[in-house]
């Protein structure tokens, strides 16, 4: 499997950037760029050869990010349980700190969970209580988790690659702030007509480099190399 075996280590490899970690954009879309019927409303979209593919993904990397949205829709344990590999760190943008105290990645794993200062310390002293690891950012006056120095801390946590996995703010935030080196995208063979991938204005226009294609089972996956643009 030229993806796993060739591209992505040699891609990891080459990246560079001494303050953040290296990452990789992933998510599964309908043809129509939809990846659920509506926001919050879970929606399977990936066949089974994808879906292994997915966890060999994050079997690949150091680490997976979703934001909290993702974790209140789908319920994630976002392990590598279809392959043979370890676990990546899971990381959350949390900004209130919503993460229910029954969330299934809890169960298994110490989630890092990113929030804003004015988040609740009482919410934050459960959940540390229930295994995670609470990263409070300091700035007052920021609304949400800025990327910057969340990126920034996890590269001082030891953490080199980052697999992003969604949903649709995360996906657009991570693309308009210029922090995707590579992508590797599921497509299902069908129209939703629902909730978008990119559900904000995009500050930049990433151009993917020397894509290629394949077939898995139903699903086609698409992947390459983010072009670097200036901001």
């Amino acid at each position: 499997m030229g993806l796993l075996d060739d591209w992505l280590p040699s891609s990891l490899a080459r990246h560079g950037d001494p303050t953040r970690p290296s990452v990789t954009l992933s998510y599964a879309q309908s043809l129509d760029g939809s990846i659920a019927l509506h926001r919050g409303e879970p929606l399977a979209l990936s066949g089974p050869d994808s879906q292994k593919l997915t966890h060999q993904l994050r079997a690949a990397h150091e680490a997976i990010l979703v934001g909290i949205g993702t974790v209140l829709s789908d319920d994630p344990r976002l392990n590598v349980r279809l392959v043979a590999g370890q676990n990546p760190q899971i990381v959350v943008l949390d900004s209130q700190l919503r993460l229910p105290l029954t969330a299934s990645m809890l169960i298994d794993s110490k989630p890092h969970v990113f929030c804003v200062a004015s988040a609740s310390r009482e919410a934050q002293r459960k959940l540390e209580q229930a295994g995670a690891v609470v990263e409070r950012q300091s700035d007052p006056a920021a609304p949400q988790v800025e990327l910057p120095k969340m990126l920034a801390r996890l590269k001082q946590k030891g953490i080199r690659s980052l697999m992003v996995e969604g949903g649709g703010r995360v996906i657009s935030s991570f693309l308009s702030e210029n922090f995707v080196d590579r992508v590797v995208i599921t497509v299902a063979p069908q129209y939703v007509g629902g909730y978008k991938a990119l559900v904000l204005p995009l500050v930049v226009m990433p151009e993917i480099r020397n894509a290629q294609v394949k077939k898995f089972g139903k699903d086609y996956v698409i992947w390459g190399e983010v072009g670097r643009e200036t901001r």
